[in-house]
């Protein structure tokens, strides 16, 4: 279910999903997920209100989505043999991380 809950970083009522909920000492709070910045965050249980149908009419600009089988890769250069290649990395690179961020922009 989506709610509406305030967020002290962006300082404004965002669209979210709760994803789950903890007590603290003396309240709870809550894991949600904004669905129009595609971020995490923990807010207070008070901090959550119910979504008007209205603003609940308005387009997502956020989806949650994964690169289905896509695996990391890197470019091993041989400088003895003067060759470059394409190999499986173990994780991905910062480069690769700034690029896929850019095409999403």
């Amino acid at each position: 279910q989506i709610c509406v809950v305030f967020s002290e970083e962006l300082k404004c009522w965002c669209r979210a999903v709760i994803k789950s909920i903890m007590y603290c000492t003396d309240h709870y709070q809550t894991e949600c997920f904004l669905v129009d910045y595609a971020k995490y965050i923990f807010v207070n249980a008070k901090d959550i209100r119910l979504a008007l149908e209205a603003f609940m009419q308005i387009p997502y600009r956020a989806k949650k989505c994964r690169l289905y089988r896509t695996k990391p890769v890197t470019l091993r250069v041989d400088f003895c043999e003067d060759t470059a290649k394409i190999v499986p990395a173990k994780r991905w690179d910062s480069a690769a991380i700034v690029y896929f961020q850019n095409l999403l922009k």
